[in-house]
C-alpha cells in the first residue's frame, strides 16, 4: 500500500485519480477547498477506510500526518469560465499552492506529480505540439492567469528537481472528458452535451475551424498512472492525438444522438487557440501509453452516463 495526497482531488480528473488508486489497495488523501470540486464526485468513497478527504485551500500551509509516498498537484480551475471567474485563485494555486504542495512532498521523501496543460502552448505556432516547444503566451491576456499560473508551476518543479532533488514528474494534460464533468463549466463537450439533451442549438465560437483534440477519461488515467510510476522528469504531452474541428465534434455529437442539430455562432473569445493537438511520442516511447478509446465511442459513453446520472445535468 502507498499513501498519495491528491490536491484538487475532488474534481473532475482528481475524483477519477482518487477511484483509481482506491481501487488498486492504495491510501489516498484528498485535499480540496470545492471551488470547482464537489463533493457528489467523491461521494462513493464516502466510509472507505483507504480514502480520506479533507476541505483545505493549499495555498495555505499543508500538514499530512504520517508518511507519505506521492504527492499530486491537481488543484485549479482547469476550465476558461472559471479561471475568468477566479483570475487571483487560480494564479495563486499555481504558485502558492504549487510551493506548499511541494513543499509537502520534500518534508515527507515523497514523489512529487505535477498535472500541467497544454494551456502552456497557448496559441501554438507549431503543430502538432511538442514538449520542446516554449509556447505562444500572452501573458496579459484574459487566458494568462491560467496559462501562466501552470508555466510557473512548471518553473517551480523543475527548480525543486535540480536544487533540492526531489523526485518530480510533469504532465501536460490536453482536452479530456467524460463522466463528472460539470455540465455549465464552459468547456464544450459538456456545453454539448448540455444543450443536445436539451433540444439546444449548439453554440460554436467563430466559424468553429478551431481544432482541439479530445482524450477520453479512462486513458488519461491510464496515462497519469503511467508517468507517475516511471522515472521520467521532463514533461510529457499525455491526450489522444486526433485533432477535430469544433464544428466536426458538433457532426459527431449529432450522430452519436441521431439528430442533426442546428449551430448557433458566436464571437471568438480573445486569444482563444486556433490549433490543438499533442504529439504524444515521447509518451509512446517513454511510457508504452497511447489512447484506446475513440472520440465517438467516448462520447457515447459521456452523454449515456449525464442521461443516467442527470443530476449532474442541473446547474452548479
Amino acid at each position: 500500500m502507498s499513501t498519495y495526497v491528491i490536491t484538487g482531488g475532488a474534481g473532475f480528473i482528481g475524483s477519477h485519480l482518487s477511484d483509481y488508486l482506491v481501487s488498486k489497495g492504495n491510501r489516498v488523501i484528498c485535499l480540496d477547498n470545492l471551488i470547482t470540486g464537489r463533493t457528489s464526485n467523491i461521494a462513493q468513497l464516502a466510509g472507505n477506510e483507504l480514502f480520506t478527504f479533507i476541505k483545505q485551500d493549499v495555498t495555505n500551509y499543508l500538514f499530512v500526518d504520517g508518511p507519505v509516498d506521492y504527492v499530486l498537484h491537481l488543484a485549479s480551475p482547469a476550465s476558461p469560465i472559471d479561471y475568468l471567474k477566479y483570475p487571483i485563485q487560480t494564479l495563486k494555486v499555481g504558485a502558492l499552492g504549487t510551493h506548499k504542495a511541494l513543499g509537502l512532498a520534500k518534508a515527507k521523501g515523497a514523489t512529487f506529480f505535477l498535472a500541467s496543460t497544454s494551456e502552456v502552448y497557448g496559441d501554438p505556432l507549431e503543430h502538432p505540439q511538442k514538449e520542446t516547444y516554449w509556447g505562444n503566451v500572452n501573458p496579459i491576456g484574459p487566458r494568462g492567469v491560467y496559462d501562466e499560473a501552470k508555466r510557473f508551476a512548471e518553473a517551480m518543479t523543475v527548480a525543486y528537481n535540480r536544487y533540492h532533488g526531489l523526485d518530480t514528474r510533469i504532465v501536460r494534460i490536453f482536452n479530456t472528458y467524460g463522466p463528472r464533468m460539470r455540465i455549465q463549466d464552459g468547456r464544450v463537450v459538456p456545453t454539448f452535451v448540455r444543450q443536445i439533451l436539451s433540444g439546444e442549438p449548439l453554440t460554436v465560437f467563430g466559424d468553429g475551424s478551431q481544432t482541439r483534440s479530445f482524450c477520453y477519461i479512462d486513458d488519461m488515467i491510464r496515462g497519469l498512472i503511467s508517468l507517475i510510476h516511471s522515472s521520467v522528469t521532463e514533461p510529457v504531452n499525455v491526450g489522444n492525438p486526433t485533432e477535430l474541428t469544433i464544428c466536426q465534434l458538433a457532426e459527431l455529437m449529432g450522430s452519436v444522438v441521431g439528430n442533426t442539430p442546428e449551430l448557433i455562432h458566436e464571437p471568438l473569445p480573445v486569444d482563444d487557440p486556433k490549433v490543438r493537438q499533442p504529439d504524444i511520442t515521447k509518451a509512446r516511447d517513454l511510457l508504452g501509453w497511447e489512447p484506446e478509446i475513440g472520440v465517438e465511442d467516448g462520447l457515447k459513453r459521456t452523454i449515456d452516463w449525464f442521461r443516467t446520472d442527470n443530476r449532474y445535468l442541473i446547474p452548479d
